[in-house]
């Protein structure tokens, strides 16, 4: 059965290729940030695939009118032979512990309630809210959320919901995020189950488990064999050479560093400062969050990372390019802001074999 993707905040489409290559069909991408959209579509230029309804930069709240969101889908509705899904993640630093914690009231945060609000007046088949760990853990924002979810169960929907870690699916990074799926019941049925993790790779407790090394002097081009007992897949230097980032087009797009001397004594693996971090070659990296003064310092050569590694951070493929007549700042807040790739195509891949699943069980 042909499934829709009504893409939102889509940034420049990890989300988004997680899911397309998880076999679901992009048939709208909606991105209010126009150097973040045409970012997109430059990463996808050899993608014959294009949305049915194309591409926006509209603020999403236009899309609660009727007459705009009728003008755009001019074509769409529901029947009993397609489904039609919502995925997003609305900008979450005003949930975030590393951001202002603004929350609800917060010029990000309301976008969150607009989010919510499209799916209860548009009522597609099932959606997807990806956000930030602090929506569910920090009691202040822990009660909005529930809220939301209260209003989304009233809507017709039965929710699910999971903190997920980006290393659980293959990501080389430690990257908490919230995943919360909702199906409507007037297609799905009441008595529905869905678990997470059916595509999960690693457990987080055989990662916690294996014997990570913890720092190692800064010696620039040095030497550093691999320690045994780890779980090579994870680390930064696997990814460094399966992306081959420093042949990669993205490899020149790098921050220099003022008085660079200062940070030369940093250690191998110390991530412990508030900005300057030095990842570990045969580790895997903190959250890839470049702002908030975030710095991360390549392992061995005395620079900050490139745009490319810090694709391969985010378990991007090889072949997946930033597009070049941006700002580096850009750049690394597109990188940033986005879904691990792993993450995203191991969630789509679990919620696409649990519709086919459900569906046939319930014989349609």
């Amino acid at each position: 059965m042909p499934i829709q993707i009504y893409s939102f905040f889509s940034g420049v489409g990890f989300l988004d290729l997680g899911f397309q290559n998880a076999g679901f069909d992009i048939v709208f991408v909606d991105e209010y940030d126009e150097r973040f959209l045409q970012a997109y579509r430059y990463a996808r230029r050899d993608d014959p695939h294009i949305p049915r309804y194309g591409y926006s930069n509209l603020d999403i709240r236009n899309y609660l009118s009727d007459e705009i969101w009728n003008a755009t889908f001019p074509d769409n509705h529901h029947d009993r032979n397609t489904l039609i899904g919502f995925i997003g993640g609305p900008p979450c630093p005003d949930f975030s512990s590393a951001g202002n914690n603004a929350g609800e009231k917060g010029q990000n945060g309301q976008l969150t309630s607009v989010y919510v609000n499209l799916i209860a007046r548009r009522k597609p088949d099932f959606f997807v809210f990806e956000n930030v760990k602090g929506l569910y853990k920090t009691k202040k924002h822990r009660e909005y959320y529930d809220r939301l979810k209260r209003k989304l169960y009233r809507c017709g929907y039965s929710l699910f919901d999971e903190i997920v870690n980006a290393l659980e699916y293959g990501t080389p990074q430690f990257r908490d995020r919230l995943i919360l799926i909702g199906f409507k019941r007037e297609r799905f049925g009441r008595q529905i189950k869905y678990e997470f993790g059916s595509h999960r790779l690693y457990s987080m407790n055989n990662i916690e488990n294996s014997k990570w090394p913890t720092k190692a002097p800064y010696v620039e081009n040095g030497i550093l064999e691999m320690p045994t007992d780890i779980i090579e897949e994870l680390t930064v230097e696997h990814w460094f050479r399966q992306n081959d980032v420093y042949n990669h087009p993205n490899r020149n797009d790098c921050f220099n560093v003022k008085n660079m001397n200062r940070f030369m004594t940093i250690p191998e693996g110390n991530s412990s400062g508030k900005s300057f971090k030095r990842l570990h070659r045969w580790r895997y990296s903190p959250t890839a969050a470049y702002g908030n003064n975030e710095v991360h310092l390549h392992p061995y050569l005395p620079r900050r990372i490139s745009v490319a590694e810090a694709l391969a951070i985010q378990s991007l493929p090889s072949t997946f390019e930033i597009q070049h007549n941006l700002s580096l700042s850009s750049k690394f807040k597109m990188v940033g802001n986005g879904v691990p790739y792993l993450l995203a195509l191991g969630i789509a891949t679990e919620l696409h074999e649990w519709i086919d699943n459900h569906l046939t069980e319930i014989g349609e």
